[in-house]
């Protein structure tokens, strides 16, 4: 029934799917948060003036030549869901020296949640 009280199993799902990516950020490999993402991920957001806009696979790049951020702190700080829809919002402080606001949507696929989306802001340095 789609007014059905949302799963707990699904929080704890999407839950792990963003661990992955945070897991990722910590180890500078984009292959480990590769596996949160659906292939056909896009990733948009501004770093300074300019567009950073595409494949998911731009993300994965950075983050290889970026390296690994061990200090990173991150919070989720809001999950919504509606059936096979849902959002994150997700708070990541000193990724490597980077303050970042992630806002992803996923979709459940074949029964799996996955980032299908992720838009981002890059805070100034100074707030």
């Amino acid at each position: 029934m789609s007014n059905a009280a949302t799963n707990v199993h699904d929080y704890d799902a999407i839950t792990k799917v963003v661990q992955h990516y945070i897991d990722g950020a910590r180890s500078g490999k984009g292959s480990d948060m590769k596996s949160a993402f659906h292939k056909d991920a896009t990733i948009f957001g501004y770093v300074g003036p300019d567009l950073f806009a595409g494949p998911i696979q731009l993300l994965f790049d950075w983050n290889d030549e970026n390296g690994p951020a061990s200090g990173l702190q991150a919070r989720i700080a809001s999950i919504d869901i509606i059936d096979t829809v849902a959002t994150v919002r997700l708070e990541l402080d000193d990724w490597t020296g980077h303050r970042f606001t992630d806002l992803f949507t996923l979709l459940k696929v074949d029964g799996q949640w996955q980032i299908m989306n992720k838009v981002f802001h890059l805070h100034a340095a100074d707030g």
